[in-house]
């Protein structure tokens, strides 16, 4: 009998270690996600797209894209004066994979963005962020960004 309580109790331990563990990983997943928002919000163009992995891939509008057309149009933007105007996000829900270096973040985006032209356009939308930790930092090596049909 003594032998199987201590088998629970080290089990036991075990899973509050892990769970400590874990804690850590969630607060630095909240951390880099709402630098990443704040950056594209801010139109801090180096720290947004500094969050993405070299190889991620986004999908806009249907299309996937890789990172580097993205950031490019980000660019010319911004060149032009275009550049986001309101960006809130809300609904975040945060799944991190049993193996805490792999988490899914999704929200919904209410969004402006001021074109080149000076004109606006204004959005709702569903994102999905697939977060991984690479050499110890959370990077996106997916997003997929979908608008919200008026009256949805």
């Amino acid at each position: 009998m003594r032998k199987i309580l201590s088998f629970i109790v080290i089990a036991l331990m075990s899973f509050s270690a892990m769970a400590g563990h874990h804690e850590m990983e969630d607060t630095d997943l909240h951390k880099a996600i709402k630098a990443f928002d704040d950056a594209y919000s801010s139109n801090d163009v180096a720290t947004y797209f500094g969050f993405y992995a070299a190889d991620a891939t986004v999908f806009f509008s249907g299309a996937r894209q890789d990172v580097d057309v993205y950031h490019a149009e980000w660019i010319a933007l911004m060149e032009a004066g275009g550049g986001v105007e309101k960006n809130d996000m809300s609904d975040l829900k945060v799944q991190v994979m049993p193996s805490g270096d792999v988490a899914i973040a999704t929200s919904f985006i209410d969004n402006r963005t001021r074109l080149a032209d000076g004109t606006t356009s204004s959005e709702t939308a569903f994102e999905t962020d697939v977060w991984q930790k690479i050499d110890g930092e959370w990077k996106i090596v997916s997003l997929h960004y979908s608008t919200v049909a008026a009256g949805e």
